[in-house]
């Protein structure tokens, strides 16, 4: 295509039910009236000696813009001229912002092309979200599990929490997605704990922080748990969906804080702190499964552009956060066994997950007449606080840089919670030994080697599934 003097052309593809696609040539004249335009903005803002503000002569201000600088404004501002019209000579009214690339521009020649995914509204039919059924494990101190856990988490303090700033170490507890290369399916979600599961499965997430993805060849056991993947090999790719870890106070701040008398009372707290871990576990377990649940019982469709910028902004983060500890993408799709190509399509995968979820659960909360109450949205901004170290005293300063994107999570968070709690009372929950939902074999009675801590993260914003 070539740009015309008097005729743009606009090409429209359908890509899905939620994303049409234009693909747009900008006439000579639209470029050129771009160009007049940033050169007017310009000249508001460059000083040009012996003239006022604005009253310099075009060829006068142009020679003192930077040529890059100049075209990029120039780009802009055709582009947003060029996209309104197409959208109204199309007959399509986007739903968020249109994702907008450039494909081709020539200053010489003022050839502008651009192409731009219009994202349309989700289209939603909700299964019977009332329904839906999940397995959970029964809860039980395991033989040795409570001398393992005074031995290996003596020195920390606290119960069950989940674990941020470092990878997965032996003896954590995992919810690890795993989706099979050739198998039809979403993949299958497993609760196992590390350095018990099998070898190749505890080689790969070691070290793997939650979110995480990795792409890993797994041998499955001739006796594991799912049949359909019991003896054979796969190239897989992991998802780790969270980790927790069980832990325990140091005894002697234990005995201070607590009034510990003896190393039976201390067992006892131990045991119960376990007890308690398992649970949340088992919650975090219902919760993958109904979500999953509702996924197959409905039908639900999203724009392109909506979750290809919810995988953009979290490969963002991992960049930034990777560039702190001195890495970068490269390495780490590297050390995951992947190439960057197959990280980036991973996270896009994910990110579309997350997106279709998040589109069925606002169904849900609309359709159920849900409310955020103060209270709740009180409480969710306390747990975002607390997630990112954020004392009272630097409230202010936080909401200042990131408020719109906080009020936005508090938002979300307490919608997804609602309908959590929504799904789980009126699903058909089935307690089941912890082998059937998990890889775990008997807690070991010998404490591992240490190993030496992840470097800590800077704390990471919150993002909007």
């Amino acid at each position: 295509m070539s740009a015309s003097a008097t005729e743009m052309s606009v090409k429209r593809t359908d890509l899905n039910a939620c994303t049409i696609q234009l693909d747009v040539v900008c006439t000579q004249d639209q470029v050129q009236k771009g160009f007049d335009r940033a050169v007017r903005d310009f000249a508001k803002k460059v000083r040009v000696p012996g003239f006022r503000p604005g009253a310099a002569p075009k060829a006068m201000v142009e020679k003192m813009i930077p040529e890059e600088d100049l075209a990029n404004a120039a780009v802009e501002n055709a582009v947003r001229s060029a996209l309104r019209q197409a959208l109204e000579q199309s007959d399509v009214t986007p739903e968020d912002a249109p994702a907008v690339t450039v494909t081709k521009f020539e200053r010489a020649s003022s050839e502008l092309e651009f192409m731009v995914k219009v994202p349309l509204g989700a289209k939603v039919t909700l299964g019977d979200y009332k329904a839906l059924t999940a397995k959970k494990p029964t809860v039980e101190v395991e033989p040795g599990e409570v001398e393992y856990q005074i031995e290996e988490l003596r020195r920390r303090a606290g119960t069950q929490q989940a674990v941020t700033g470092r990878g997965i170490q032996e003896g954590d507890v995992a919810v690890v997605h795993i989706r099979a290369e050739g198998v039809e399916g979403e993949g299958k979600t497993f609760m196992t704990k590390a350095g018990q599961t099998f070898p190749a499965l505890d080689a790969a997430i070691l070290g793997m922080e939650a979110e995480a993805i990795k792409h890993a060849k797994l041998s499955f056991p001739e006796n594991f748990q799912d049949a359909d993947w019991a003896g054979k090999e796969y190239e897989c790719t992991l998802t780790i969906r969270s980790v927790s870890s069980v832990q325990v106070p140091d005894v002697d701040a234990l005995v201070a804080s607590l009034n510990v008398k003896d190393t039976a009372e201390l067992e006892t707290r131990v045991a119960e702190g376990i007890i308690s871990a398992k649970r949340k576990i088992g919650e975090d377990m219902v919760s993958e499964q109904l979500l999953n649940a509702l996924i197959q019982s409905s039908q639900v469709e999203v724009a392109d552009p909506t979750w290809e910028r919810v995988g953009s902004r979290r490969l963002q983060e991992i960049a930034y956060q990777l560039r702190e500890e001195g890495s970068s993408l490269e390495k780490y799709a590297e050390q995951n066994g992947m190439t960057v190509d197959e990280l980036v399509a991973a996270q896009m995968t994910e990110a579309k997950l997350h997106v279709q979820r998040a589109t069925l659960v606002r169904e849900v909360f609309v359709k159920e007449e849900m409310q955020i109450t103060d209270e709740d949205a009180n409480a969710t901004f306390q747990e975002i606080l607390r997630e990112n170290k954020v004392g009272q005293e630097d409230v202010q300063a936080f909401m200042k840089e990131n408020g719109h994107q906080i009020r936005e999570e508090v938002v979300f968070r307490s919608m997804f919670r609602k309908v959590l709690g929504l799904l789980r009372q009126h699903a058909k929950v089935e307690e089941v030994s912890p082998s059937e939902l998990g890889l775990d074999q008997p807690a070991p009675t010998k404490k591992p080697a240490a190993k030496k801590p992840a470097a800590k993260k800077p704390a990471a914003k919150p993002t909007k599934d």
